[in-house]
């Protein structure tokens, strides 16, 4: 069971919303379970904070964070955790079922880290750039055959799994604070720059998304990252320093 302070920690994040009844269910399901934290990233419905479905948890669709895009929405967490069927994307990470993801989930949020937790458009999901931003995918292991969930139900299942009783868990020993995706993308924004001063034509195509999974996949603490940007700062700086 998470406290009050571990679940606060723990940021849900609807990617481009079109119903303002299926957010109001999914901010249902968070009061349920003790979680305040809602973020919206470009909802199709403006009033959604009016949805009548939000029984009990009017107060959570009031305190909404709105953005405009996904990186902004993760920028203060330091694990960012995208929900996917996997049948319409190719994940460029494992997919680890709900209860793996779960007790990670658990684990750092138990350790100081914020987490935000990605659903997405009920049409369509999240897309390949937003799960670009995730350094973990996680699938509710529903039939093959039907694989997708109402998106408060999905909401309902995941937070679920986050604060049911089990087995207690042994905390891992504390250690520096890991990057968060804000301090990240400067790491991924400064490489591609630093790239893209060599002139090189062997780039391929979207460099900055290779850059940012490779970045995503080094599990930086706060002060290496640091020290990162502080060395690509003077490579960049030397670099334009150079004549043509």
């Amino acid at each position: 069971m998470l406290t009050a302070k571990e679940a606060d920690r723990v940021r849900v994040v609807l990617v481009r919303s079109r119903n303002p009844l299926n957010m109001g269910a999914a901010a249902r399901a968070m009061s349920n379970f003790g979680f305040a934290r809602l973020r919206v990233v470009h909802p199709y419905e403006a009033g959604f904070r009016e949805a009548r479905s939000a029984v009990g948890a009017d107060a959570v669709l009031r305190s909404a964070e709105e953005f405009e895009d996904v990186a902004a929405a993760v920028a203060d967490c330091s694990l960012v955790v995208g929900t996917t069927g996997g049948a319409q994307r190719t994940p460029r990470e494992p997919l680890h079922r709900l209860e793996h993801a779960a007790r990670e989930i658990r684990a750092q949020v138990r350790a100081g880290a914020g987490v935000a937790i990605l659903f997405g458009s009920e049409k369509v999901g999240l897309s390949n750039q937003d799960l670009n931003h995730c350094q973990l995918l996680l699938r509710i292991p529903t039939l093959s055959e039907h694989p997708s969930m109402n998106l408060g139900q999905a909401v309902a299942v995941v937070l679920y799994e986050l604060v049911r009783l089990g087995e207690p868990e042994v905390a891992g020993e504390v250690g520096e604070a890991v990057a968060t995706a804000g301090e990240r993308e400067r790491l991924t924004a400064l490489w591609t720059e630093a790239l893209s001063a060599t002139g090189s034509r062997h780039l391929g195509a979207a460099p900055e998304e290779r850059v940012r999974r490779l970045v995503r996949r080094m599990q930086l603490t706060a002060p290496d990252l640091r020290e990162w940007l502080g060395l690509l700062r003077q490579i960049v700086w030397k670099i334009r320093q150079k004549p043509d």
